[in-house]
This record gives structure tokens, C-alpha cells and sequence, in this order.
């Protein structure tokens, strides 16, 4: 893991996220900075964010045929992600509940690094009311 250089812009970015549960995208992230730096640019939050993946402080969530996500690592709070089909919502799934996963299956000698899991499916919004309406913020299961 690379040290980041600690500038404005990617302090702005990284309070953006950490203040938001909702896995947003870097348009919504771009607004929010907007708000303390208003001369930022779109280019200079997507390399921010970049660096901030690369450098392991932030996960993508990534959809075909939607915009790339961001989820802030909190230190601590271990979640993988459950996505509504309908709304395309993501929610956070507390990492402690869900079952341990044999890695039988996996490569002899291979050595897992970390684990990535989504869950898909509908959630209780979308199911009661058959149709999707996005939430305004994401949720904790």
C-alpha cells in the first residue's frame, strides 16, 4: 500500500465519503466536494478516487450499464453488500453474520487476500411495492 499525499482535494473526498452510507457515485461525490471547494473538477475527484482504491481506503461497486460506486473502508466495520435488482440500492451486510466459506474449492495452495461478496435480489421497498424507487441513502442489514 502506497502513503497518499494528504491534499485538500482528497481530504474533501475521503469526508464526502465517510459521511455517506448511500455508495455513491462520482458525480454525487463531485457535488458534495463542490460544496467546500467549489473550483474541484469532475478529472481531479476520479483520479482522487482512484488513488484512494488503489491505495486500499476505497471499494468499488460496479454494475453493467450504471455508474462505478464508492464505499469508504471504515476501520472496524468488515461488510460485503447486498444490491436490489429493482432500485439498485446497495445495502451493507455486517461481515461477522454471514456464515464462513470453505475454500475447498479453490486453487490448491492458493491464498485468499480478501473477500469481495454480493448478495442480489429485491429489497423489502421494492418487494411491497412491486416497483422500484431508489432510496435516498443505503442501509445497514
Amino acid at each position: 500500500m502506497t502513503m497518499l499525499r494528504q491534499t485538500r482535494q482528497r481530504q474533501a473526498v475521503i469526508e464526502v465519503l465517510r459521511a455517506s452510507r448511500a455508495h455513491p457515485d462520482a458525480a454525487w461525490i463531485h457535488s458534495q466536494v463542490r460544496g467546500v471547494l467549489p473550483s474541484v473538477s469532475l478529472g481531479t475527484v476520479y483520479r482522487t478516487l482512484d488513488a484512494l482504491v488503489r491505495d486500499g481506503v476505497v471499494v468499488t461497486l460496479e454494475r453493467a450499464g450504471q455508474a462505478t460506486r464508492y464505499d469508504y473502508k471504515r476501520a472496524g466495520e468488515d461488510h460485503h453488500h447486498a444490491v436490489c435488482r429493482t432500485c439498485s440500492a446497495i445495502f451493507d451486510v455486517d461481515a461477522a453474520l454471514v456464515p464462513a466459506i470453505s475454500p475447498a474449492g479453490l486453487p490448491p495452495g492458493f491464498q485468499v487476500t480478501a473477500v469481495r461478496l454480493e448478495f442480489m435480489g429485491v429489497c423489502p421497498e421494492c418487494a411491497g411495492m412491486g416497483q422500484g424507487v431508489k432510496p435516498s441513502e443505503g442501509h445497514t442489514i
